[in-house]
């Protein structure tokens, strides 16, 4: 019976220490994961509350001009909440690419984002109305637009996806280049091979324009040029520069046929656990920084434009997009009935 009872009591302690080890390891996790609003770092904001992190994710490179401002907003948010709030900005697509970071802050693994609209529009139909082709006369109609209340609305249609837009950064107007010729009209454009993006609209646009789109690969396109596959392709300037694709191709012609912006979002399971100061802190801090951003834009532009004039390139500015526009009517006969309410709002 003593011996019997030793195996029992031995039993008992056994399984006490596992207990022990199990709740320890739980709360490690626990304490490593935080709650659904980010992780408390430990660290105390100027009232005395644990600072909570929160996580940004943006796919391009650490000095280009989205994480600059993604960087000023993290900075503001901290600054604006006293502490309470910290961002921390993964760039380079850490956390992986635009589409699959949508999804993240759908169910609330990524707390906020920088991402171009149009992987957006497949979430949230009418913000689609900013992927159309010659929508702004200029560069002021384009931000008096996304800064005001169109823009606004635009944003708040996000909602039903499960994502909050806070405001808009600038991804400067992709324009068509090639190996060919110069091209100051629609009619200059009869015939080349442009690679454009797997997009219903932009494969429209090109074919309404007169040329022949070849949905294609980004990383091939250098080639596809230098060996005649393609005659050109379109994008903005960094990119054009960056890309080496001027090398190939002499001629850019500034058409801006495509203003698609950044946009700035929150996750809605965020959001919802902010409380009314904290949302306008956030809103504040990502419209204020939409400055510098916008800012950092222009200078790299500038810059690779300097570069691209040095390398002996020929560039066309077409200064009245009138004769373009009337090119791609057919693409608004197509297309525009969906988002009708949205472009009588622009017009006006």
């Amino acid at each position: 019976m003593k011996a019997f009872t030793n195996i029992r009591n031995g039993g008992l302690g056994l399984k006490k220490f596992w207990l022990s080890l199990l709740v320890g390891l739980i709360a490690v996790v626990m304490a490593a994961c935080g709650g659904d609003e980010g992780s408390e770092d430990g660290s105390a904001s100027a009232s005395g509350e644990k600072t909570i992190t929160l996580k940004m994710a943006d796919n391009h490179p650490d000095d280009y001009p989205t994480v600059v401002g993604d960087k000023e907003f993290a900075r503001l948010v901290e600054e604006k909440t006293d502490g309470k709030y910290k961002i921390e900005v993964y760039s380079g697509g850490q956390l992986g690419d635009e589409k699959s970071v949508i999804e993240q802050l759908q169910v609330g693994s990524i707390d906020l984002s920088r991402v171009n609209v149009s992987p957006v529009s497949e979430f949230s139909d009418q913000i689609g109305v900013l992927g159309l082709p010659y929508l702004f006369e200029d560069e002021d109609h384009k931000w008096d637009i996304l800064n005001g209340e169109i823009g606004e609305e635009l944003l708040e249609s996000l909602d039903d996806a499960k994502l909050v837009g806070l405001a808009y950064y600038d991804s400067g107007a992709r324009n068509f280049y090639n190996s060919k010729r110069p091209v100051s009209k629609p009619a200059d454009m009869k015939g080349l091979k442009i690679r454009v993006q797997q997009s219903d609209i932009f494969i429209e646009l090109v074919k309404s324009l007169g040329a022949s789109p070849t949905p294609m690969s980004y990383d091939e396109v250098y080639s596809g040029i230098q060996t005649g596959v393609l005659d050109g392709a379109e994008n903005n300037f960094p990119s054009y520069y960056s890309s080496n694709h001027f090398e190939v191709a002499k001629y850019y012609t500034i058409d801006q046929h495509s203003n698609v912006p950044e946009v700035v979002l929150a996750s809605a399971s965020l959001w919802d656990k902010l409380d009314e100061d904290a949302k306008k802190a956030f809103k504040e801090a990502a419209m204020e920084s939409q400055k510098v951003q916008r800012e950092a834009w222009d200078k790299l532009t500038a810059d690779s434009e300097k570069e691209i004039l040095a390398a002996g390139n020929e560039i066309t500015e077409i200064d009245d997009p009138a004769e373009w526009r009337e090119a791609v009517q057919p693409l608004y006969d197509k297309h525009g009935e969906k988002y009708k309410e949205y472009l009588d709002k622009i017009k006006k």
